[in-house]
């Protein structure tokens, strides 16, 4: 197995706003259960952040990454052979081709909170996905990174 010549590896994680935000939603927990005593209070700010930090780290969990002649994103596997050109997009292509502009039969792996991405275009007869939209903080590097591995492939 052949590595890719420009590996490229991004986590899309959570802004750090939203770790405040798990806080709060403690926080709203220990007011909701105020009337019942300390205790309670305690546990709803412990249980509460901790259970909105989840969400909020589950939600960030995704991986992009182009490795082995292979562009892996979330879920998703496609072999390198199988794409075609790609489009960066900037931050008003980025929202259109998530909105009005978007395929019901595309793969997309967007995060709003992510204002760039990258849409790749699938070449495979077989596939009926006709692009892949990734929300990406980096979309000219991942961009070079899958046309390295697309030659390094051939």
């Amino acid at each position: 197995m052949q590595l890719s010549a420009t590996p490229y590896e991004e986590r899309l994680t959570t802004p750090r706003s939203w770790w405040l935000i798990s806080f709060l939603v403690g926080v709203s927990f220990a007011l909701i259960l105020l009337p019942f005593g300390t205790l309670p209070l305690l546990g709803g700010l412990v249980g509460g952040t901790a259970a909105a930090a989840v969400v909020a780290s589950a939600y960030g969990a995704p991986r992009i990454r182009v490795v082995g002649g292979s562009l892996i994103a979330g879920e998703a596997s496609v072999p390198v052979s199988a794409l075609g050109d790609s489009e960066i997009l900037g931050p008003e292509e980025a929202r259109a081709w998530r909105t009005y502009k978007a395929d019901t039969r595309a793969f997309l792996l967007l995060r709003s909170y992510i204002p760039t991405a990258l849409r790749v275009e699938v070449t495979d007869p077989q596939d009926p996905t006709p692009y892949l939209y990734l929300s990406t903080r980096e979309p000219e590097r991942l961009a070079a990174a899958i046309e390295a591995a697309r030659r390094t492939a051939a």
